[in-house]
């Protein structure tokens, strides 16, 4: 019974600072926030104005993966590689 007691007692301490502690992970996102969502899906290919997509799943789920993956490597600091955006600097040459 004693040990049942401290059980209690610890789980009555421990169990609202956990769930206080998650609380700040799950703030509501700002107008802002979601407005540059919505722009970056965009960027990356998703046109939501489509009323009819037949292809809405897979055509946002594309979107996504390309963002992901151009966020990615911007945090790694390499190339932009998703085909979206200005091009590499760099020289070029043509012909001979």
């Amino acid at each position: 019974m004693n040990t049942f007691v401290k059980l209690a007692a610890v789980s009555a301490l421990v169990l609202p600072a956990i769930s206080y502690a998650q609380y700040g992970n799950d703030r509501p996102l700002t107008r802002a926030e979601v407005r540059q969502q919505l722009i970056d899906i965009e960027n990356a290919g998703y046109n939501p104005a489509i009323a009819d997509d037949l292809n809405y799943p897979a055509d946002i789920q594309a979107a996504q993966r390309r963002l992901a993956q151009s966020q990615a490597a911007a945090q790694n600091g390499g190339p932009n590689t998703s085909g979206y955006g200005a091009p590499a600097r760099g020289a070029t040459q043509s012909g001979q």
